[in-house]
């Protein structure tokens, strides 16, 4: 009988602004399970985003890591460095008929979704996010109309066809589609949870102008880099269904995955970048001190999910 593979998570902050109160902790839940375990903490720069994601932003993740004395256990990996891989990801995809270029613009998907509230009275289908699901399905446009538009240079985004992959997990067997959840702590006991990729329709893979997303990078990086535990915010918990099944489709490892919990401003919401949240580069301007923050955010057990 073969050993399991060593512990390893990561923490993947995005440099497009300083990290907050809820970076850290998740930071802080990463590096001290790997200590108890004995195993390895990797860091990853996700920077697909070229226009928001700013070098000095990226020394500023180092250096406010470095102040709370979390170094990674190996070299940092940039997602700028590897969109090689990430393009071979959807050529592997298109190749099994799972991935189509669809050209409709943010403003002609609202428009569809506000016409379908309006037709039918009720809310247009919704995906675990609250975002309205893609209202223009991939039957809408032959693959030959799509191959034309492509090679005329049309904006697209790349979608998959989440009626067919899931379908091609099926044929593929291996059994349900599933992923392992550690209860209460990341090396804790686990249950297993069915995965429900169908709830988020024919989510975007890459764009024209950046060929990934979150959801096709994470997984191929995890699997580059050997992860064994991914442990992350509780409010990736429903988009680990996605991941779960590109990880079949892909034939990459799935690991095991905790969702620890958030922290949240004084009014019940996620810090989050696009809410001003307090940095821990303004915290350290007005007097705080590691240990402060440390204490602040010491991890506690997450509730059985």
């Amino acid at each position: 009988m073969s050993n399991p593979a060593p512990f390893t998570c990561r923490f993947a902050p995005s440099p497009n602004g300083r990290l907050h109160l809820g970076h850290a902790f998740s930071a802080l839940v990463n590096v001290e399970a790997a200590r108890r375990m004995g195993g390895t903490f990797l860091l990853r720069m996700e920077d697909i985003d070229t226009t928001r994601c700013r070098p000095e932003y990226a020394r500023g993740i180092l250096d406010d890591l470095a102040w709370l004395g979390i170094f990674p256990d190996g070299p940092v990996r940039w997602q700028s460095d590897h969109f090689g891989d990430y393009a071979a990801a959807i050529a592997r995809l298109e190749a099994m008929g799972l991935v189509y270029p669809a050209f409709e613009s943010r403003s002609q998907i609202a428009g569809a979704v506000i016409g379908l509230e309006s037709a039918t009275g009720r809310p247009a289908p919704r995906d675990p996010d609250g975002a309205p699901l893609n209202p223009f399905p991939r039957a809408a446009m032959s693959d030959a109309a799509r191959a034309a538009l492509r090679d005329q240079g049309a904006p697209f985004v790349v979608r998959l066809d989440m009626a067919a992959s899931i379908a091609a997990v099926r044929e593929l067997g291996g059994g349900p589609l599933s992923w392992e959840e550690a209860q209460g702590v990341p090396e804790g006991p686990r249950k297993v949870v069915e995965a429900d990729a169908a709830r988020w329709g024919d989510v975007v893979l890459a764009r024209k102008d950046v060929p990934t997303s979150y959801h096709l990078s994470v997984v191929v990086d995890d699997a580059a880099q050997g992860i064994t535990h991914v442990i992350r915010g509780m409010d990736l918990y429903h988009a680990t269904s996605v991941h779960v099944l590109l990880q079949r489709l892909l034939g990459l490892p799935t690991p095991a995955y905790h969702h620890h919990r958030l922290i949240l401003d004084d009014s019940g919401y996620k810090l989050s970048k696009s809410n001003s949240a307090t940095s821990l580069n303004a915290l350290r301007a007005a007097g705080a001190t590691p240990q402060d923050v440390l204490l602040r955010l010491s991890p506690q057990p997450t509730p059985s999910t």
